[in-house]
């Protein structure tokens, strides 16, 4: 019994990447884009505000992101609008508006815990800017950024990304804009990221 425990914990702790090569095309991870991938190597995770694995990877895998990701590997987020019907839309903004305001460390944060943990109701763009101001941001400065160029261009940008990823779920990883994550196989987080990071490094092939 012993003998049998020790074994099972050798293999609990076994570096996943020894597994690297066994990662299939089809199985661990889709090719969304037959043409190159981006110029430099690059984690995107898709997520909203509304979706609770999300509110979950927030709190348990991003920190360890945070801590693990390789040298030369840029990890960034991109909100969906397809969760949360017409306020899916303006969480994306939210998300936009944090990002141009710099203020995303404080904002993401507190909307993931107003919807998922104070079971707040956000019905219209000023629930969400009232949020904003109780963490510190001038409603001038909420307003002023929410029908920005650099908002609405962030905005279509993530629209067209979770389009050309047929991203249908969240959270969702893409990395270097060519290879989707597929979560159904992979038994993890620490799977999860090691696809991950293993699939960085297919960047220049």
């Amino acid at each position: 019994m012993k003998k049998a425990l020790l074994m099972a914990a050798a293999l609990l702790f076994t570096p996943l990447a020894a597994t690297a090569a066994d990662y299939q095309e089809g199985v661990h991870y889709t090719v969304i884009n037959e043409g190159p991938g981006s110029a430099k190597p690059e984690i995107t995770e898709f997520f909203s505000f509304f979706c609770g694995h999300c509110y979950n990877f927030s709190q348990t895998v991003i920190p360890k992101i945070n801590k693990t990701l390789p040298e030369g590997v840029a990890f960034n987020q991109s909100h969906v609008e397809f969760i949360g019907r017409e306020m899916g839309v303006e969480m994306s903004r939210a998300f936009a508006i944090a990002h141009q305001l710099k203020v995303e460390d404080k904002v993401e944060p507190a909307l993931f815990a107003a919807i998922h943990d104070k079971k707040q109701s956000f019905t219209s763009l000023n629930d969400i800017r009232l949020l904003f101001i109780a963490n510190g941001v001038e409603g001038k400065d909420f307003d002023a950024a929410a029908n920005s160029f650099m908002v609405n261009a962030q905005m279509s940008k993530m629209k067209r990304d979770a389009t050309n990823a047929k991203i249908s779920g969240v959270p969702s990883l893409v990395v270097n804009g060519k290879y989707r994550v597929e979560t159904g196989s992979i038994k993890s987080y620490d799977e999860l990221l090691d696809i991950a990071y293993y699939l960085a490094q297919m960047n220049k092939k």
